[in-house]
């Protein structure tokens, strides 16, 4: 088990023809915004002209954390997990493994182990030469007592020799029968001991994953690499197999990265969160801080489903915010903060949870139900502004404004309703940074 730290991480490909080299630019600003032109100064001149896709990445994973890299497709998760890995090649920065710089180390040095979303087993092994594939190659994972009668190399002649044979006729080594265990132990914590001796054709794909985690497992290393393992498993699977790697995580305490791109995969799993976009760490927190305290727009619109709702209001006094079609009064926590956007527009976040049905008041939101969606358990509502009120540029930004409601509530499309906002779940974003502003508490 070890700690994971990336020093200024950069990443970046050679342009290619017809294609411009800032074409990687952060739709969002960093969380803490530093000057670049030292740090590039320092990277081989031709990054500089090249297509940017990691940027400034600096993180610390602690011994034994379940770390979640999250962000939409092509944000630069998976590179940074093959930077890890070692299978891409660095542009600038650092990558620290424990007390070992692993810059410079292939793969194989690093000890490292990583899933892969193919799963990426051998189709001609069995289940159990498969999990053993990694520990005959290695000396990691396995404990070999040092009183051994023959050379090594001379046992393992023996054991390739007799492999074939019926199996009281087969050579086992001290090293072979150290594999066999720690085989076996993998097998019986992942529950696939059964299927030991069939083939990856044989298998589901819930048992695939299982198996390409118990290769991963066997070798014990310091740290575990995944990427996302579930993005071919159906709904309950992904749900079962989701616990089972929290589960097994917190059993052995070896140190995870985890990559995916679905938010209910990092907020259920992770002990923290970094959430990435365009090359860049846009936020790294515990689940419950990023979806309570997010950090800028793109936060707080990616992180929570159906995602925040955005209103353009304008300030007209250090308390009071209003929209074309209602105005809210806000507390004095506040007051301090919109002071200084007198006079201007802002954004007003709302998650659907925080929007209820109300009655007519000029501080609710008069809407009509363009779509209703019924779980059974809760109900999500698609709404548009009323038509027949005049429309201005303070006006809802493009898309629905989303609400969820208890499942007794019966709402039909068409229905006009008046929605309430439950003021002390407001967030307000700067419309030209996209940072998101603090009440004083």
């Amino acid at each position: 088990m070890a700690q994971v730290v990336l020093e200024n991480i950069y990443k970046s490909y050679a342009a290619r023809k017809g294609e411009r080299s800032d074409a990687s630019v952060a739709i969002e600003p960093l969380v803490s915004p530093v000057d670049e032109t030292g740090l590039i100064a320092g990277l081989p001149s031709s990054a500089t002209t090249a297509v940017s896709v990691l940027r400034r990445i600096n993180l610390t994973v602690q011994d034994g954390e379940f770390m979640v890299l999250v962000g939409p497709s092509g944000c630069g998760k998976s590179t940074l997990l093959r930077l890890i890995a070692g299978l891409e090649q660095l542009t600038g920065g650092n990558i620290w493994v424990g007390d070992a710089l692993v810059n410079d180390l292939p793969p194989k040095q690093r000890d490292i182990a990583m899933v892969f979303q193919s799963y990426a087993l051998y189709p001609h092994m069995t289940v159990y030469n498969n999990l053993a594939f990694g520990l005959r190659r290695t000396q990691s994972g396995i404990r070999i007592k040092s009183s051994q009668k023959l050379p090594g190399w001379v046992e393992n002649m023996a054991v390739a020799a007799t492999r074939s044979l019926p199996k009281n006729l087969r050579y086992s080594s001290q090293r072979e029968r150290a594999v066999d265990q720690r085989v076996r132990t993998v097998a019986q914590m992942l529950q696939i001991d059964p299927l030991l001796q069939r083939l990856p054709k044989q298998l589901s794909g819930g048992q695939k994953q299982r198996v390409a985690l118990g290769r991963a497992m066997a070798r014990n290393p310091q740290v575990f690499l995944m990427d996302e393992p579930l993005s071919n498993l159906d709904a309950k699977l992904r749900a079962e197999t989701r616990a089972q790697i929290v589960k097994l995580q917190r059993q052995l305490g070896t140190t995870t990265i985890y990559v995916t791109h679905d938010q209910t995969e990092a907020m259920t799993m992770g002990d923290r969160i970094a959430v990435m976009n365009a090359g860049q760490i846009q936020q790294l927190a515990t689940p419950l801080e990023l979806y309570n305290r997010p950090a800028n727009r793109f936060v707080a619109e990616f992180i929570g489903s159906p995602p925040m709702n955005f209103l353009t209001m304008q300030v007209k006094s250090d308390r009071l915010l209003a929209h074309s079609h209602f105005h809210l009064s806000l507390s004095p926590a506040w007051a301090s903060v919109l002071q200084q956007y007198t006079g201007r527009s802002l954004l007003l976040g709302i998650r659907p949870e925080h929007l209820n049905l109300g009655d007519a008041n000029e501080q609710h939101l008069p809407v009509q139900v363009e779509l209703v969606e019924a779980l059974g358990n809760e109900t999500y509502l698609s709404t548009t502004f009323e038509q027949s009120l005049a429309k201005t540029d303070l006006d809802l930004l493009p898309g629905m404004l989303h609400a969820r409601i208890e499942p007794d509530q019966t709402v039909r499309v068409g229905d006009a309703l008046w929605l309430s906002i439950q003021m002390d779940k407001v967030h307000l974003f700067d419309p030209e940074t996209g940072m998101a502003l603090r009440a004083q508490v």
